[in-house]
């Protein structure tokens, strides 16, 4: 049986309180791959676009599509697994015509983005495994409750009920690679370790096992 090939790039995807952050934490250990995590603490946009967004939002996702886009080169030119917390699909797909649907980012800006997106897409590789954390509103909100980022108690409800509609849209189209949905209102990986077993069960399924 010929060896299966030893995966580059695995990331992990879900709205705000989903648990990323740290599935990519427990998988990084269980796997010994290096891990990946968004910088928020020395994002020079974040605060001012939490209080003025029509005017930050354009220069926030530009901001972000460009650490996304280091990474991925950095995936490319290592020999190393890398588990990424959070995809340069999202910022595209998901928050930046949500920002732009709600009035936070004018069309020109989001057109401007949008075909900036495609070209850098173009040249990167997609991920050899994308894991989805599907969650309902009530759970995003406890998780995020949990959690106590000052910045992030503000979000709104239907700003993360309208994030939760993009996700599933984006997922239900997601032809880029293989593809992981887990239920994280059914998972509760952080505190179950079955649950987190489960996980890596279909993790080794998908990468290692016998297509």
């Amino acid at each position: 049986m010929a060896k299966a090939k030893k995966p580059k790039h695995i990331a992990i995807a879900g709205n705000i309180g989903a648990g990323k952050t740290t599935l990519t934490q427990l998988l990084s250990k269980h796997y010994k791959w290096i891990p990946q995590f968004e910088d928020v603490d020395h994002n020079p946009y974040l605060n001012d676009f939490y209080e003025d967004m029509p005017r930050w939002s354009f220069n926030l996702q530009i901001y972000f599509l460009n650490s996304r886009l280091n990474q991925l080169l950095d995936i490319q030119r290592g020999t190393e697994t890398i588990i990424q917390d959070r995809t340069i699909y999202e910022d595209a797909m998901i928050f930046a015509p949500n920002l732009h649907d709600m009035g936070l980012m004018p069309k020109r800006d989001f057109d401007n983005y949008y075909l900036f997106f495609e070209t850098l897409k173009s040249m990167v590789q997609p991920p050899d495994l994308m894991i989805y954390l599907k969650a309902s509103v009530p759970t995003l909100v406890g998780q995020i409750q949990k959690r106590g980022r000052e910045y992030e108690e503000n979000i709104r409800l239907d700003y993360l009920k309208k994030l939760n509609e993009y996700y599933n849209k984006f997922i239900a189209n997601y032809k880029e690679g293989p593809l992981l949905v887990i239920d994280v209102d059914k998972n509760k990986f952080a505190e179950k370790e079955e649950d987190l077993g489960e996980i890596i069960r279909k993790i080794d399924g998908q990468l290692f096992g016998l297509f």
